[in-house]
């Protein structure tokens, strides 16, 4: 779990457990997580309109200034568990639009944390392939940024098209995606190459969670994308397999740690635990013996 969304469940937990506390949409996109929260009596609204509670709870991913300014005001105290990493990308956009130029977003132009980053501007344009940049508008000066957990080699190319596509513009790029994403992407690469089965854990609806298996499915032709342990199915596993496992950035250690387990177990190697190979901090891979 990267440092940002435990940094926010953290806070959502303390915070919760003093007085009622309202998280304005997902804190996180997982589901685990999110129905551990709901029982400790933290609630969950898409709008301020509909919060009960004294006090609510910006998510990791971020929100504009107008929603905060339209949040506070509702009388309500505003908790702000905000990642620095999204603050950053916020910033460097609002830079790139005081200095003249015009913002392109590399990323899903419906995900919270765009619509963060893009709300507060009069114009801007967001990308996620070729195809969107071929419709762009020609202009003098682009400045481009990214969703922090955009793939970075997407988030290159792309820059380079729009390079392609306007010689004549200058084309400023500002690299926001995190590095925690950069690492667990390159992991996980790294991992699927060698490996014959991967195993990626994370919300369905988790951005990053489906970029790992994107990245992982162009090295290794068996990826399968569960939620927690009780997705596993033993037909996916042959005997003598390599098997990969990788989680997404709001994936708790205690799932992964079953995921391990159920793959031990289904190993029925001794040890198997302390014999896995780590693959950079992001990633493992056991062995399956010869049934």
């Amino acid at each position: 779990m990267c440092f940002g969304v435990r940094d926010a469940i953290e806070l959502a937990e303390a915070e919760s457990a003093t007085q009622p506390l309202t998280v304005l949409g997902d804190l996180v996109h997982n589901d685990t997580v999110l129905a551990r929260l709901r029982a400790q009596g933290v609630q969950f609204q898409i709008e301020a309109a509909a919060v009960t509670t004294p006090q609510v709870m910006i998510t990791a991913h971020g929100a504009s200034e107008r929603k905060l300014a339209e949040t506070r005001a509702r009388g309500l105290r505003v908790l702000e568990a905000t990642c620095p990493l999204v603050h950053a990308a916020h910033r460097a956009v609002a830079r790139l639009v005081k200095e003249g130029f015009h913002p392109v977003i590399i990323g899903q132009r419906n995900h919270v944390e765009v619509r963060g980053i893009t709300e507060d501007l009069a114009v801007f344009d967001v990308v996620l392939n070729v195809e969107d940049v071929a419709q762009l508008r020609e202009r003098p000066r682009f400045g481009v940024a990214a969703q922090t957990t955009q793939p970075i080699e997407r988030v290159r190319a792309l820059v380079q098209s729009i390079r392609e596509r306007f010689p004549q513009a200058e084309v400023r790029f500002v690299d926001t995606v995190c590095q925690p994403t950069k690492q667990r992407q390159h992991a996980a690469v790294e991992l699927a190459k060698h490996s014959d089965v991967v195993v990626v854990i994370g919300g369905q609806h988790s951005n990053n969670t489906r970029e790992l298996v994107q990245s992982c499915g162009q090295f290794c032709p068996r990826v399968h994308h569960v939620q927690t342990a009780a997705d596993l199915q033993a037909e996916w596993f042959q005997a003598e397999d390599s098997v990969g496992i990788t989680a997404g950035t709001s994936t708790p250690d205690s799932v992964i740690a079953e995921v391990e387990q159920w793959l031990c177990d289904l190993s029925a190697k001794p040890g198997c635990l302390s014999n896995h190979a780590l693959v950079e901090p992001y990633a493992t891979y056991v062995s399956l013996p010869s049934k």
